[in-house]
């Protein structure tokens, strides 16, 4: 598509990190980043001013959500989510896949009743709202449908992701069920964009587990697909660390180079940089918001929580140094007395400077990278992280 451009700027000669930029219709995106979540169409305590300020380049939205409440017909008549959201960068929205089965093994009121949860079938997933148990069916068609309704500038195919303790043939099942979706998403994808002015890129999912050889054929299979991106998906989802890192040494030289990589649901400081070293360009994750609301917040010495009563007198900032919003205007001190307080401005202070702080992470990695630096930049910033454990 003419207005998906993706263009490498400089490549790290020690790892596989990279520096690229990605056309869509309502922005570029400067990668590798990270992208803020904004599940129900909000990032939690912010407003899209503030994202500005903080540089983020796009926003997450969760199509499972928005479709459930408050449906995308709503957002449709009210002119898709940029319009409605008051957000004018790009949007991703993610394809409810991983939503409708995880929410499935959650604690819920209506698995009172007897009746199963989620139901694959032939032409895609019966499932149960999460908010009153109310039946609905997704297929791969409905899925795109929903997303184009949504209007969002990069939308995922349909998959299913396998919980990381699966077995192999059970790994096999789903990644061979996401195959089929992913074909069938770019078929009805297709059809719905010969009536849309305003494009929206396409990303298959690479699923598999942490089998070796089911990811090196996923990712083959995604990549022929020749869509505008490539997602890994089903990876920190209960496997370890080492395990994630390995799956993506495995299946590292079988991405498309000339493609944005985006590793789904992974944004730990520690974990962006052993991503972006392995050719990882987009990450996402809920982490930084909700760790807001428990009080916990990064920085370069580790995470730390406000709940520590060691943090009721400290006048420094969150963090020394740190040009983030909350750490330039306020004391530790006083941002921990309005979180114990459980004042809305407490969780927005945090949420800022957790944002920044990733944010500012990956546009340091970029200016490594075209330095030439970016492994010793790496190797300093993970030596003093995790210095105190």
């Amino acid at each position: 598509m003419d207005q998906f451009k993706f263009k490498i700027i400089s490549k790290d000669k020690k790892t596989s990190a990279r520096v690229s930029e990605f056309s869509t219709p309502h922005g570029k995106l400067h990668l590798p980043t990270f992208m803020p979540v904004g599940t129900r169409a909000t990032v939690k305590t912010l407003n899209p001013e503030e994202l500005v300020d903080l540089n983020a380049d796009i926003i997450l939205a969760n199509t499972y959500h928005l479709y459930l409440r408050p449906g995308s017909e709503t957002v449709k008549k009210m002119g898709g989510l940029h319009k409605w959201m008051n957000w004018k960068r790009p949007i991703l929205t993610d394809s409810g896949g991983f939503q409708v089965f995880s929410l499935a093994l959650e604690k819920r009121p209506m698995q009172n009743t007897d009746k199963k949860l989620v139901k694959i079938k032939e032409d895609g997933v019966e499932f149960r709202s999460y908010i009153d148990g109310s039946k609905h069916f997704f297929t791969p068609e409905k899925v795109m449908q929903i997303q184009s309704d949504l209007g969002a500038d990069i939308i995922m195919a349909f998959d299913e992701c396998a919980p990381g303790e699966s077995t192999h043939a059970y790994a096999k099942q789903a990644m061979d069920r996401t195959h089929e979706w992913a074909e069938r998403c770019k078929k009805e994808h297709n059809k719905l964009q010969k009536s849309k002015k305003i494009k929206q890129a396409l990303f298959p999912i690479v699923q598999g587990g942490i089998h070796d050889d089911l990811r090196v054929e996923s990712t083959k299979f995604m990549a022929k697909l020749d869509l505008p991106g490539i997602a890994i998906g089903g990876l920190s989802v209960g496997e370890t660390k080492e395990q994630m890192y390995h799956t993506l040494d495995v299946i590292k030289d079988y991405l498309p180079e000339d493609k944005p990589r985006y590793l789904m649901g992974v944004g730990t400081p520690e974990d962006l940089l052993e991503g972006v070293s392995r050719g990882i360009d987009m990450f996402d994750c809920v982490m930084a918001t909700r760790n807001a609301r428990h009080g916990s917040f990064w920085t370069k010495d580790g995470k730390f929580n406000l709940k520590n009563c060691g943090f009721k007198e400290i006048a420094d900032p969150l963090m020394k140094n740190c040009g983030c919003y909350t750490c330039k205007n306020y004391s530790t001190s006083y941002v921990r007395h309005l979180y114990m307080e459980n004042e809305t401005f407490g969780l927005r202070l945090v949420t800022i400077h957790n944002l920044h702080f990733l944010l500012d992470l990956m546009s340091k990695v970029r200016t490594h990278i075209k330095n030439g630096d970016f492994t010793d930049f790496k190797d300093k910033f993970l030596k003093r992280y995790f210095k105190k454990s």
